[in-house]
């Protein structure tokens, strides 16, 4: 039976999420870490892992697609029994998600129900299902948007379902304390990865203009993010539950 601490990063293999992973790593808990398409880039990071002490593995997973959540997690637990000899796992991470502007009126069923599956009722089912197979005293951690509290141009329907998680967040603190999990949100605000096309790297005028309404003076990274998420999944935050931390260096204030 392991003795260290693992933790389930979704959408791990680039930006926030390999950064959230290798902050995780920093602390002493191993990662499972799932990727949609980009095979190499998650590769990469397990490498980076593994070659700092840590172990890590990375699975195709895709959230959108909530018929295959039972395989997948069938797929972890063999995964946690090959790599740790254990079934069970501590934390749960929520980072897998797209992003798009799109005003509301422009607004598609189709497109509606894209945006849900994956940024709520994905993670709605992945969480009820996952919590069956963590470790009491383990953790949740959900990642929001600053959206949810801000208004950003084009975003209804991504701040919305960000908003629905954020409630969610609660009732999991809230059911799941009697185990000692807790469940927290991050929400970013402004980051320059390649989310949503990369739009805040390929428009300067953006950028600088986000910087500008921001009380720390620029835009954030990616490793601004991963440690507060680290921090959560760590001891040091075992009185920390059911609160929403945005990491946006003061934004919009």
């Amino acid at each position: 039976m392991t003795t260290r601490k693992i933790a389930l990063v979704t959408g791990g293999s680039r930006g926030l999420g390999k950064d959230m992973a290798l902050a995780l790593a920093g602390k002493g808990i191993d990662v499972v870490l799932t990727y949609l398409s980009n095979k190499a880039e998650a590769d990469k990071v397990v490498a980076d892992i593994t070659q700092s002490g840590g172990k890590a593995v990375a699975l195709q997973f895709d959230v959108a697609q909530i018929s295959a959540f039972d395989g997948f997690l069938q797929q972890v637990k063999e995964t946690l029994n090959t790599i740790w000899s254990t079934d069970t796992f501590d934390f749960l991470i929520n980072n897998a998600g797209i992003g798009a502007s799109i005003p509301i009126d422009q607004l598609t069923e189709d497109t509606f129900d894209e945006f849900v599956n994956i940024h709520f009722k994905g993670v709605f089912f992945l969480t009820q299902k996952a919590l069956r197979m963590m470790n009491n005293k383990g953790g949740v951690v959900f990642i929001s948007s600053g959206a949810a509290r801000f208004y950003v141009p084009g975003y209804a329907v991504y701040a919305a379902s960000k908003g629905a998680v954020e409630v969610f967040t609660r009732y999991i603190a809230k059911e799941y304390g009697q185990r000692g999990i807790r469940a927290n949100v991050v929400a970013p605000g402004p980051i320059e990865t390649d989310f949503n096309n990369a739009t805040i790297r390929n428009n300067p005028q953006t950028k600088n203009f986000l910087a500008s309404q921001t009380a720390l003076g620029r835009v954030g990274n990616a490793d601004d993010i991963g440690s507060v998420v680290a921090f959560l999944c760590s001891e040091d935050a075992k009185w920390v539950n059911g609160q929403r931390i945005e990491v946006a260096g003061g934004i919009n204030l």
